[in-house]
């Protein structure tokens, strides 16, 4: 298989990243002194790297919407929905410790607050900065338990001075842990990905071709090459065509169109997608949450407080703030045509609740002579919509007691009417739940050619057969 060579300017980006590796901020004299918060590191960043929260403003990681909708209500800080935990709205501090930034607690946060932007969730390298679970970004002030595990302030001055370019470790303190824990949310981005093995990832393994996440997700004025949900905003697309890199990363941005020495393969690599055949399955390290029931919370122990199930391998079955779930592992992807865009379902949008509602959906057709055939993880479960008006609720979970939202009264049609109030969405009074699923494109965990996808895992006797149902043919 031949690697086709990098465009010149995206090699320069990536000798880029070395050299800036390779400087040691412990030698500057402004990263010397003693740091109280982290607003205080990020201005002394800002002294010698002028613009880079403007840049940081203008991405997603920051805003957290789709920089295409000009409607404002696709990102999961805007209207739309999924069937984890729903929205962030109403339940910032929770939710943004994984942000970017530093006190988004509520719908005043001032998104162009330059020293808001949190450097160090990207840069730092001692492995001793973490976000508190429900710290709207914050580290912990002082030691505090959370869930069983201690949260301690950092070292703000040790942490500044160990910067650099990001590592797999920075990119998957959030990524590996969406969704509310490891592996809940992708199937092919876990914590195992740290020590990934080659049978695990050939790309990412150290045994393999040792690659790190911004080789492939290229960055331009801290824009990340590689969103495949949507087409990207003009003024994204500008950026990395200046820069001659590709904003819509793809296997054959590093390997050829015809990779294979079999003409059959790569006929079939016009149409179908390489992750279809070279990711057999998902969730091989560990296993991945694929059902989540928000219909069975609200359960309570002999103690009063909400029940926790946990199955063999350590992980919860049930949880009383969030209901029922099921892990699976090695499992193998759903297939659909796939033109690199999704159709979302936001609050405001109708759906008919008599079938399966799909929250996030592939768009694609096998005659469009765009789309290529694609492996997904689609997460299903029940999730509360209103039952009159048939739109997606977003519910308030997070809050104590006495506040109304969920995980505090375990009231769901106050959570809801709080919920929706934050997004000033109109609330019926009455609620249900609805039987959802949601689809995330397989990109990683590639296999080693030796442990491909057969060719009679699509191809039977009689036809070719319907991977989504996994029986029939079509």
């Amino acid at each position: 298989m031949s690697v086709r060579t990098l465009p010149l300017v995206a090699l320069f980006c990536l000798l880029g990243s070395v050299a800036f590796s390779q400087t040691d901020h412990s030698e500057f004299e402004e990263l010397q002194q003693t740091f109280t918060s982290g607003e205080e590191v990020t201005r002394a960043c800002l002294g010698c790297h002028e613009n880079e929260s403007r840049e940081v403003h203008a991405t997603m990681h920051w805003t957290w919407r789709a920089p295409s909708d000009e409607t404002g209500t696709v990102g999961k800080a805007a209207h739309t929905v999924n069937n984890f935990c729903i929205n962030v709205n109403s339940n910032w501090k929770r939710c943004t410790s994984c942000h970017v930034g530093y006190g988004w607690k509520d719908a005043s946060f001032d998104f162009t607050a330059e020293d808001k932007v949190d450097c160090l969730v990207c840069h730092e390298q001692t492995g001793t900065y973490k976000k508190f679970p429900k710290g709207a970004g914050y580290p912990a002030k002082e030691p505090t338990k959370f869930m069983g595990k201690m949260f301690n302030p950092p070292n703000w001055s040790v942490v500044a001075q160990s910067v650099t370019s990001p590592s797999l470790n920075n990119c998957g303190v959030c990524h590996f842990f969406g969704g509310g824990g490891d592996a809940v949310k992708h199937g092919d981005l876990d914590s195992t990905m740290l020590t990934a093995s080659r049978d695990l990832d050939v790309h990412m393994s150290q045994d393999g071709a040792g690659l790190t996440c911004q080789v492939c997700h290229t960055t331009v004025d801290h824009q990340m090459a590689g969103r495949k949900y949507d087409i990207p905003a003009t003024h994204v697309n500008a950026r990395f065509a200046d820069a001659g890199v590709e904003s819509q990363i793809s296997c054959e941005s590093c390997h050829e169109a015809e990779p294979h020495a079999k003409k059959m393969l790569n006929k079939h690599a016009a149409t179908v997608a390489c992750q279809a055949c070279h990711i057999p399955l998902y969730a091989r390290g560990q296993s991945t949450k694929v059902w989540w029931d928000w219909s069975q919370a609200g359960k309570r122990g002999q103690d009063g407080k909400p029940m926790v199930v946990k199955g063999a391998d350590g992980k919860q079955t049930y949880n009383g703030k969030k209901g029922a779930f099921r892990w699976e592992s090695n499992v193998t992807p759903e297939f659909y045509w796939y033109d690199g865009t999704m159709t979302y379902v936001a609050v405001e949008d109708k759906i008919d609740p008599s079938g399966e509602v799909w929250l996030q959906m592939p768009n694609g057709a096998a005659s469009d002579g765009k789309s290529k055939l694609f492996p997904f993880k689609v997460h299903r479960g029940k999730t509360p919509y209103d039952s009159s008006n048939n739109n997606m609720v977003i519910p308030k979970l997070l809050g104590k007691p006495g506040t109304g939202a969920f995980w505090g009264d375990f009231d769901w049609d106050e959570a809801i009417r709080l919920g929706m109030a934050s997004v000033n969405v109109p609330y019926s009074g009455e609620y249900g739940f609805v039987n959802t699923a949601y689809a995330y494109p397989v990109t990683h965990q590639v296999a080693p050619k030796e442990n491909t996808t057969s060719c009679t895992t699509c191809h039977v006797k009689k036809g070719r057969k319907d991977l989504r149902a996994g029986l029939g043919e079509f």
